[in-house]
């Protein structure tokens, strides 16, 4: 097989407010021999909220940057649930609505740029399981993570809509994802079965109704603990933010206490493959992953 290569949008979140899934991602690239080309030019997605402002000017943000990975004729991986949400529906949005496509064009021209449509826009979650696959991976596993029991928690916008994101995400079911669930076992751990495994974190109501995000966050998480979760795993950089850093607020709301290690993908996956805390910037965490 071919070395796998993408185009890695970061979106704003790896690269500022947790540094550590970027190094993580890079750092299991690189041991798994998967080149990743950094769209260095590219810029925030809108994270769902510049949507409701100005849905044409996040149409063009969007666009903008599947142009960089187009340059490329790479698919553009993203390392982030609502980045892929955003940047799939511009991609499906512009290549089934020629006057829309012709319209953010015109804008696009403005920098020198064109929105073809030829790059896919997929998960980094996906290109493991789905390009590389979870063998491959498995084959490279130094240090299982045995007897750990890991609830994985996939988020909303990396599983729907369904329609959208199987076009890239191996048919990966909403209502009953396991695409982390086979990675867990694949590196020698024990994947823990949770009804909230595919529930909003509330990241994005975090600001207007702190409460109800706490209710969110601390529902899932007391789900996974009560059924044996040692730690949780998410491939979200925000729903990886309002479970690491809020746990003593949602230990509040929940009235007992809700303390778990949360782990980046790309952690979980460095962990098994041997590679150095550091490297994995476990460091950078609220919680504590000193289990690791």
């Amino acid at each position: 097989m071919s070395k796998l290569k993408y185009a890695l949008y970061t979106g704003c979140t790896a690269r500022e407010s947790t540094p550590e899934l970027l190094m993580s991602t890079l750092a299991i690239a690189e041991a798994l021999d998967i080149e990743l080309v950094l769209l260095d030019e590219a810029s925030c997605c809108g994270a769902s909220h510049l949507q409701d402002f100005d849905d044409q000017l996040s149409l063009t943000l969007n666009a903008r940057n599947i142009c960089y990975a187009e340059k490329h004729d790479l698919t553009m991986v993203t390392i982030c649930n609502t980045c892929q949400i955003n940047t799939a529906m511009t991609k499906e949005r512009l290549d089934h609505d020629p006057k829309l496509k012709e319209t953010i064009n015109d804008k696009l021209a403005e920098v020198g740029l064109e929105y073809q449509g030829t790059s896919v826009v997929k998960h980094f979650l996906y290109a493991l399981v789905d390009d590389l696959g979870v063998e491959a991976i498995a084959a490279k596993v130094t240090k299982p993570l045995t007897d750990m029991q890991i609830g994985a928690f996939y988020g909303c916008h990396n599983i729907r809509p369904a329609e959208l994101q199987n076009i890239s995400n191996g048919g990966e079911s909403a209502y009953a994802p396991n695409s982390i669930d086979r990675l867990i076992v694949a590196l020698g751990g024990k994947n823990v079965e949770y009804e909230h495994k595919n529930k909003c974190c509330g990241f994005h109501v975090e600001l207007q109704a702190p409460k109800t995000a706490n209710r969110l966050s601390g529902s899932a998480m007391l789900d996974a603990i009560d059924n044996g979760a040692e730690a949780l795993v998410t491939p979200c950089p925000l729903c990886h933010l309002r479970m690491d850093t809020q746990q003593a607020h949602i230990s509040k709301e929940m009235g007992r206490d809700v303390k778990i290690p949360i782990m980046h993908l790309p952690q979980m996956v460095g962990i098994a493959l041997g590679i150095a805390p550091d490297k994995l910037g476990l460091k950078h965490h609220v919680s504590d992953v000193t289990f690791a």
